[in-house]
């Protein structure tokens, strides 16, 4: 079936039902999961260590094969590759409800991990390839509000399910299956200009990471979700169930509070974007994460943690729309493909490192796991709000001298 390429938004259009369920399931792998790992750490007698390879093995697929994904898709198709991701993912997540073993689980996720890593890419893609003009910007702003709902529902899901039974959360990403039934016989496929030599992507790819202005873009993609997913998705998904005595469903109504607080804030981007330079946006979210994060440490009580939990989402509302719309401005249209997949790999390098760091270092350097968790809030807490006023005061004062600054967003 042919998008609908009228004004508005064409929620009939198989095309965009397709890409809202491929940026819906792309986010689905870790806010499902994360509120279940306390269970998981008693089901299978693992570590903490352990228990955060289950995000990280999810993870770690995306810091390698996300910035090849557009090029795959430009030489073999957009079907071709985006119906194999949805049928791995479904399958594999389902499958790991069964698994006998820690290290099948482990397997089962990395694979997973694969289905997921273009999904969210493919469908930006395909929403170039469907719409245009304003159309594809009012597109974009539900694809957008539609990941930010998914992602504060999510949590509660997988809360609610594992009440039942632990692996009961896990047979939720048969959905994808699903999709990836409809998208078989419904999907239609794009017409698409002549791919790039590999050797030219590749090219395209190395000149981007090494644009010095872009080098702050990655390093803040890298920073915010190593801090998402390790100090809030892993630790404290830990540190609510051994310290508050939280289940795996009252963990998800606190996670929510992020994502809910994100979705508000990025819906109202277009304001925000105007009052300061974004560089100093990006600033002002990491003072966010870290007053969140120092608060979440002096926390004493759930219900304060969950309000804590609001200012990261805040913070996380400003940085993500900041970095993107920077890095698509970096570069002319036909460069910016690479630029957004390698901004995608650093994010997907983060949520790999962070929960890895955060409960090895927690489990080897401390007498307890919780007073590592407790100090590694506070560590990173105040440096990300250190951080933050430092680059607002660094800009300001070379604003004041009239300097050419080094970090510019188009």
């Amino acid at each position: 079936m042919p998008p609908d390429r009228s004004v508005g938004i064409p929620w009939t259009s198989v095309a965009f039902q397709t890409i809202l369920a491929c940026s819906l399931i792309g986010v689905m792998g870790v806010p499902i999961v994360s509120p279940i790992l306390p269970t998981l750490r008693t089901v299978f007698g693992i570590s903490d260590a352990q228990a955060g390879l289950i995000i990280t093995a999810y993870t770690l697929p995306g810091v390698f094969l996300t910035p090849f994904i557009g090029l795959f898709s430009d030489h073999f198709g957009r079907r071709p590759v985006v119906l194999p991701l949805l049928f791995l993912f479904g399958l594999s997540g389902a499958a790991i409800g069964f698994a006998p073993a820690f290290e099948v689980v482990l397997l089962l996720r990395l694979l997973q991990g694969v289905g997921a890593s273009g999904l969210m890419v493919l469908a930006i893609t395909l929403i170039g390839d469907f719409y245009d003009g304003a159309q594809r910007h009012a597109v974009i702003g539900v694809n957008g509000s539609a990941i930010g709902i998914g992602a504060a529902t999510y949590p509660l899901i997988g809360g609610a399910l594992a009440s039942v039974s632990w692996n009961v959360p896990f047979a939720f990403f048969g959905i994808s299956l699903l999709v990836g039934v409809v998208a078989l016989f419904s999907l239609s496929e794009p017409s698409i200009d002549d791919p790039p030599s590999l050797r030219e992507y590749a090219d395209r790819i190395a000149s981007a990471v090494l644009m010095p202005r872009a080098l702050g873009l990655w390093v803040a993609a890298f920073c915010t979700f190593f801090l998402f997913y390790g100090g809030v998705l892993t630790s404290l998904s830990l540190l609510l169930s051994d310290v508050h005595g939280l289940s795996a469903a009252e963990i998800g109504v606190l996670f929510s509070m992020v994502s809910l607080a994100n979705a508000t804030m990025a819906s109202q981007y277009g304001r925000v974007s105007k009052l300061l330079p974004a560089r100093q946006l990006i600033a002002v979210g990491f003072v966010g994460f870290g007053v969140s994060l120092f608060g979440v440490w002096a926390a004493t009580t759930p219900v304060t943690i969950g309000v804590l939990l609001v200012c990261f989402g805040l913070g996380f509302g400003v940085v993500m729309p900041t970095l993107d719309t920077t890095t698509a401005g970096l570069v002319p249209g036909h460069l910016r493909a690479s630029m957004l997949g390698v901004l995608t790999s650093m994010l997907w390098l983060g949520q790999t490192v962070g929960p890895v760091a955060f409960t090895g270092i927690a489990q080897t350097a401390f007498d307890s796991t919780t007073a590592g968790y407790r100090f590694l809030l506070l560590f990173f807490g105040t440096s990300a709000a250190l951080g933050g006023v430092a680059i607002l005061a660094y800009f300001q004062f070379m604003a004041e001298r009239d300097s050419i600054l080094p970090f510019e967003a188009s």
